[in-house]
């Protein structure tokens, strides 16, 4: 008898074991996400510096060379969509709503461009022209 109370105390145990890996296994969790965090910053601080260091060798060249940084085109990337074939598709709603946009820009620039010409013509003949 002696044998199998052992045996059955050994095996069912008070669940105290359990509950002390379960906060050790949470506890080395915790530990390897802040250490990946870590890990991740000083790889974010070493490709910064790196980029620095770049840029003050291209900025050295242009000065150089007295060529003019291009602004535009390092605005212009972070716009575009990562993967184009997983865009989201626009509604027949949305594709005229763009159309009529585009219209308006062009109508708009039209209009903008023979007001001008307007106005030049008309001081043209307001100078040619004198009222007694």
């Amino acid at each position: 008898m002696n044998f199998l109370g052992a045996a059955g105390g050994a095996v069912g145990g008070d669940g105290g074991d359990d509950e002390n890996d379960k906060e050790k296994e949470e506890e080395a969790e915790r530990e390897r996400q802040e250490a990946i965090r870590e890990a991740e910053e000083r790889r974010k601080e070493k490709h910064r510096k790196m980029e620095e260091e770049r840029e003050k060798m291209r900025q050295e060249i242009r000065d150089k060379y007295n060529i003019k940084k291009k602004e535009e085109i390092v605005e212009q990337a972070p716009q575009e969509e990562p993967n184009p074939l997983m865009r989201k598709k626009k509604t027949p709603e949305e594709l005229a709503a763009e159309a009529e946009q585009e219209d308006l820009d062009d109508f708009t620039k039209l209009k903008n461009s023979i007001e001008t010409q307007v106005n030049e013509i008309k001081t043209q003949i307001e100078g040619k022209c004198s009222l007694q």
